[in-house]
């Protein structure tokens, strides 16, 4: 075809460029939901690099992204499709449903929270709605124990220089405390007739959570009569956990209600915040408290010792 204006050929060049852009953005788009599907399904934590991905990514966010996408493309039946498999996986993998067994006063009411710097125990007993059994607190801000101690000169409170602090209605036994070299933060101690691990892991980027988990992993000793607290800064799905999945339950998992994810902000985008409890003991009831005083979710459990 001749064209014999200058606007026609302007018309027709832009015509074409339109036409790559929208071909271009189609293969990026392409491209982009196989990356993130080939990191989560596949790649996983294969690497250092790919676990940075892995955990950057969640499923939650892939979903968003490619619903967002989908919002460009003149054709979306098929990428809504996907988004709404990805959202069944999600919610298999995540969400729970559970009836709660009945609470008596002889069992445990078990707390873990990460305060973000700045929150105390009386703030925690706040979030919490009532002063549980045993709480652990990690990342938490500056507060004297002596201070709590004269409030509730009844009960037990511990802070460790590397900072996690220990609250317990019953005398407390600390067994053992350390630090990585990476500053993945540990305390072993014993209340109410059960052994407790805390850890609060290493949340740097730089350091592989394959040495830190290495580190957790080393610690625990005792498989009964145990129960572990922490923020292992992995998601429940990382491989990482594989050893303590093998000896522990996770309580929320067994006992919860709702989206498993702690973290971030009351988004689940993330279960960094977990709860371990051997096979010997009763998880009776998980519940994941929502807060905006941390950009973590408390979690707590009620445990029976049989």
């Amino acid at each position: 075809m001749k064209y014999t204006h200058g606007g026609q050929v302007k018309d027709f060049l832009y015509d074409r460029m339109v036409r790559f852009l929208k071909y271009l953005f189609k293969v990026i788009n392409v491209i982009i939901i196989i990356a993130l599907l080939t990191i989560h399904f596949v790649l996983k934590e294969s690497s250092y690099e790919a676990s940075l991905y892995f955990y950057t990514f969640p499923l939650p966010i892939i979903i968003f992204i490619v619903l967002v996408l989908s919002i460009f493309l003149k054709k979306r039946k098929y990428q809504l499709i996907l988004a709404g498999v990805l959202l069944i996986i999600w919610l298999w993998r995540s969400f729970r449903i559970h009836i709660a067994d009945t609470i008596e006063e002889t069992d445990i009411e078990v707390v873990f929270w990460n305060a973000t710097h700045e929150r105390d125990f009386e703030e925690a007993f706040e979030v919490n709605g009532s002063i549980p059994d045993v709480l652990a607190l990690v990342e938490h801000g500056k507060f004297q124990v002596s201070t709590f101690q004269q409030k509730y000169p009844n009960y037990n409170f511990y802070r460790s220089i590397r900072g996690i602090s220990i609250f317990s209605k019953t005398p407390l036994k600390i067994i053992n405390e350390t630090t990585s070299k990476y500053k993945s933060n540990f305390i072993n101690f014993e209340t109410q007739g059960i052994n407790f691990y805390v850890f609060d892991v290493s949340a740097s980027i730089d350091v592989p959570r394959e040495w830190e988990l290495g580190f957790v992993n080393a610690l625990i000793q005792k498989t009964d009569n145990t129960v572990i607290l922490g923020d292992f800064n992995v998601p429940y799905e990382s491989m990482y956990l594989d050893t303590i999945k093998t000896n522990f339950n996770h309580a929320f998992s067994e006992k919860g209600n709702g989206f498993r994810e702690t973290w971030f902000w009351n988004m689940p985008l993330l279960s960094l915040d977990h709860i371990w409890v051997s096979k010997d003991l009763e998880i009776l009831k998980t519940v994941k408290v929502g807060t905006f005083k941390s950009d973590h979710s408390m979690v707590k459990t009620f445990v029976r010792n049989n």
